[in-house]
């Protein structure tokens, strides 16, 4: 065994062969993981239309299949009393945008947009409190991009229409928030930020590395 280590001379060429590689594969999987979480979403929301002063009475979801933000005029609201959930491992919470109009929400004949979010509801009760319900500056929505989720949500929107008998021909779904295009930056900004906490921490890392490195070889008496 000691001759083992005796013949074992540690470089800083394995040393940097070693460093490169990890330092390669934790930007390959850390970097697709900020990819999917921020950059992509930002760069599907850029790509997609927008549409100002939306009246939920007079629009329909067919109009907006292809919108990513939603200003709703200053009339619209969400109907909290019409709101549902659907349970499956996760709660998916939907609640109907309608229109406010002297201080009475009134019904329509189609609910198309719907504002959604997950685990901020109950089962049992109306008590939907996603997003920026709190927010009265709130009138604008971000679209729901993950397919996977769309398929609960529908299911829920399905429940509201049996239970309030109300219709919805061509639901969509967004995230009830004040500013929907500050909201769509903010995935942008979350992206620079990761990438810049990931680099200051690998230098950290990199350091100590290095560091301990330096420690080693000089106990070995390497160059």
């Amino acid at each position: 065994m000691s001759m083992r280590l005796q013949s074992f001379q540690p470089s800083w060429y394995s040393f940097l062969a070693v460093t490169t590689l990890l330092a390669w594969l934790l930007g390959v999987v850390f970097g697709n993981l900020n990819y999917v979480a921020t950059t992509d979403p930002f760069s599907q929301y850029v790509n997609m239309d927008v549409l100002p002063e939306v009246s939920p009475a007079q629009w329909d979801g067919e109009a907006a299949m292809s919108v990513g933000r939603v200003y709703f005029g200053k009339e619209a609201t969400l109907d909290v009393r019409r709101s549902m959930a659907f349970k499956n491992v996760d709660t998916y919470c939907v609640a109907p945008v309608s229109v406010l109009q002297g201080g009475v929400v009134l019904p329509l004949e189609t609910y198309d947009f719907w504002a959604i979010g997950m685990d901020c509801c109950s089962v049992n009760a109306a008590d939907f409190h996603c997003g920026e319900v709190g927010n009265f500056k709130a009138h604008s929505g971000l679209r729901l991009l993950d397919d996977r989720q769309r398929s609960f949500y529908r299911l829920a929107v399905e429940q509201a229409e049996a239970a309030y008998s109300i219709k919805a021909r061509h639901p969509v779904f967004f995230y009830w928030v004040e500013d929907a295009t500050a909201e769509m930056d903010s995935f942008r900004n979350d992206g620079y930020k990761y990438f810049l906490i990931g680099m200051l921490s690998h230098f950290l890392y990199q350091l100590l590395c290095v560091i301990l490195a330096i420690a080693a070889f000089s106990k070995w008496g390497c160059e």
